[in-house]
């Protein structure tokens, strides 16, 4: 696809080539950036969408010519027929809870357990992780102390990680959902208390971890 003449696909893969080739980035600035990516492909797509090629109306169609509607069409919505979304299983639970038979309920007898009969629900949880870093502090026979290095990007008491920044990023840059609400959800659903002004903050942080990249890009 190409806006301004740029060729946004080509740009995409010269970014996503230069990510892989730089090796000096904190795993924070690299989720950042690949959350990024994934943003600027995700919104490519959706311009790139239309009523031949998605499940959009054709009302939404740009320049679209009406038509008139005659007697007898389907009523709007889905048809009966219509093939939906479906879950298939998966070959790896996250997790697998076993029922056993309640033997109290049927007649003495020794049984054996010949198999299985297998259900999935498909669920998520939202909730906090919160790691702590203990830096181990030895001392020598001299009486000299020695402090483990912190991992790169751990600099402070308490922080916000890459995860929870990289997810408001995504809610405020794609979701298009605005700050107030972003943060009642972080408040509300996770038990993080989280300011509007640290959401400015993350998208101005991803915003300039990903502008060397741009301009290298666009060379």
């Amino acid at each position: 696809m190409t806006i301004e003449n740029i060729d946004v696909d080509a740009t995409l893969q010269k970014v996503e080539k230069l990510l892989s080739e730089e090796k000096g980035l904190s795993p924070a600035v690299r989720s950042m950036i690949e959350l990024l990516v994934l943003l600027i492909t995700l919104l490519v797509g959706r311009l790139n969408r239309n009523s031949r090629n998605s499940s959009k109306p054709p009302s939404s169609d740009p320049n679209r010519k009406k038509e008139s509607k005659a007697k007898g069409e389907r009523k709007a919505g889905g048809q009966k027929g219509r093939d939906g979304v479906t879950l298939k299983k998966v070959d790896n639970p996250d997790e697998v809870e076993v029922i056993k038979v309640d033997r109290r309920k049927y007649p003495r007898s020794k049984y054996k357990v010949v198999g299985y009969e297998a259900r999935q629900v498909f669920d998520i949880k939202i909730s906090r992780v919160v790691t702590e870093y203990r830096a181990e502090v030895v001392e020598d026979a001299k009486g000299n102390r020695i402090v483990a290095s912190f991992p790169e990007g751990v600099t402070k008491a308490v922080q916000y990680g890459p995860d929870l920044k990289a997810h408001a990023v995504y809610m405020s840059q794609y979701q298009l959902i605005p700050y107030k609400r972003i943060q009642e959800y972080f408040e509300g659903q996770i038990g993080i208390p989280l300011s509007e002004g640290s959401i400015y903050n993350f998208n101005r942080e991803a915003y300039e971890s990903l502008e060397p990249f741009d301009v290298r890009a666009r060379c």
